[in-house]
């Protein structure tokens, strides 16, 4: 969340900022509140003084009945400044509430507006859009002649939007990962595997909302525990609270996980196979980074994104995100959308990862620090995430890029070694 004093004093700065994210927030409640809090503060302060002074005065005084006056008067000043203290916390309290609902500052350089046509192309992949000599299929039709999905038993065994990876897919997805990883690891990251679940709190913290009825998440019943959608809410949550050495920074982690998303509203062609789907395995990139650091460090995992892709061979564009479109705590994001020449008439773009500059807004709900040698205090954090691969939407766009004529699918270079063969030929009829 941005600072609270922030806000008060750059109130007509937040408000534009909402406006351009198409963000409805109560700021003018929110300042009216923060100006009753800061009067009821003075308030606890002057009449914590004065009952101080009231209790040294009760030593001084010899006389019986006026100290016995002078201790009732304590009391009643005690009593108030409790009653004032109790006013002020139920004001924090809701100003806090209003202050969660306020998205984070925007990137001068983010495109303003929402929608596809307001976003900005910012760079292609190294490898043009193929020109296909026979009418493209889509991953559906392709998987179903190769066996390498089971929708429809996905949907009988758990519902719509599950699926069975099957045969070549599955050596894909483990390809894909072992793909990534080694990258990563070649460039610092420290490599995980995630928790599936995390607390409600994180959630909250990295700007989730685990429950209501707009709720993306799946929460668990009578627990404060949710399925994860991104393993970025639990890399983010891993240093919740803590304080970290301005000299380990940037520290770069990235996670493997299952994600889950209930994908509510979700309609349309984009829900057909396994673009949109309620369960995916995904590698994630995270990084802890000195406030000065986050737009380079921005910068690199954008790249790592596009190195990866251009090492897939696949064709890519890389969009900066308009502001209608970042989410609450996204300074800047760059979504990197991949071709798939299956999709509509004639092919189109389908996003295949995001990386997001948070700044402090998740750190500062999180309460993630950091501290320098030699200064007094601390400041808090700044994160951002990346996705290094969705594992699905690789597949989709492997396989609407790398079909042939034949039917058949060739693997990419960069995956052979772990998939243990260059090509997906159709099974033989009883094989």
């Amino acid at each position: 969340m941005l600072d609270r004093k922030f806000i008060v004093e750059n109130a007509e700065a937040v408000k534009v900022n909402c406006r351009n994210r198409g963000v409805v927030a109560d700021l003018d409640k929110l300042l009216e509140i923060e100006s009753q809090r800061r009067a009821k503060l003075n308030q606890v302060q002057e009449l914590n003084r004065k009952a101080n002074e009231v209790a040294k005065s009760i030593g001084q005084t010899k006389d019986a009945g006026e100290r016995e006056s002078r201790k009732e008067q304590g009391r009643q000043l005690r009593e108030e400044k409790d009653r004032c203290q109790a006013d002020h916390d139920r004001l924090d309290q809701e100003a806090h509430v209003l202050q969660c609902a306020i998205p984070n500052m925007t990137h001068p350089d983010a495109p303003i507006g929402s929608g596809d046509h307001a976003n900005v192309e910012v760079r292609r992949g190294r490898h043009p859009v193929r020109t296909f000599d026979f009418k493209p299929q889509d991953h559906v039709a392709i998987g179903e002649r190769l066996d390498l999905f089971d929708l429809e038993g996905g949907s009988r065994t758990t519902g719509h939007g599950f699926y069975f990876l099957r045969n070549e897919a599955v050596l894909l997805e483990l390809a894909l990962q072992r793909y990534v990883l080694g990258i990563l690891v070649g460039d610092g990251f420290t490599i995980t595997t995630t928790p599936d679940l995390a607390q409600d709190r994180i959630l909250h913290g990295i700007g989730f909302m685990p429950r209501g009825p707009e709720t993306q998440v799946y929460s668990i019943e009578n627990s404060d525990l949710s399925l994860v959608g991104t393993a970025e809410i639990t890399l983010g949550g891993l240093y919740s609270g803590q304080t970290l050495e301005d000299s380990e920074l940037p520290l770069k982690i990235a996670g493997v996980s299952h994600c889950f998303r209930t994908e509510a509203g979700a309609h349309g062609r984009a829900t057909r196979g396994i673009y949109r789907v309620h369960q995916f395995t995904k590698v994630e990139m995270f990084a802890y980074t000195l406030p000065e650091q986050s737009d380079t460090m921005h910068q690199y995992l954008c790249e790592l994104e596009c190195r990866i892709f251009d090492g897939l061979e696949i064709p890519y564009r890389v969009i900066d995100t308009a502001t209608g479109d970042l989410g609450g705590p996204a300074y800047r994001k760059f979504d990197l959308e991949a071709w798939m020449p299956g999709r509509g008439e004639a092919g189109e773009w389908g996003e295949v990862t995001s990386t997001s500059n948070c700044t402090d807004y998740q750190s500062r709900r999180l309460d993630t620090r950091f501290r320098t040698k030699g200064e007094k205090g601390t400041r808090f954090v700044h994160t951002l995430n990346g996705t290094a691969v969705a594992i699905t939407r690789a597949i989709i766009a492997i396989l609407e890029n790398y079909q042939q004529a034949d039917g058949s699918v060739i693997i990419p270079e960069a995956l052979r070694p772990w998939v243990g063969k260059d090509r997906i030929t159709p099974k033989l009829a009883g094989g």
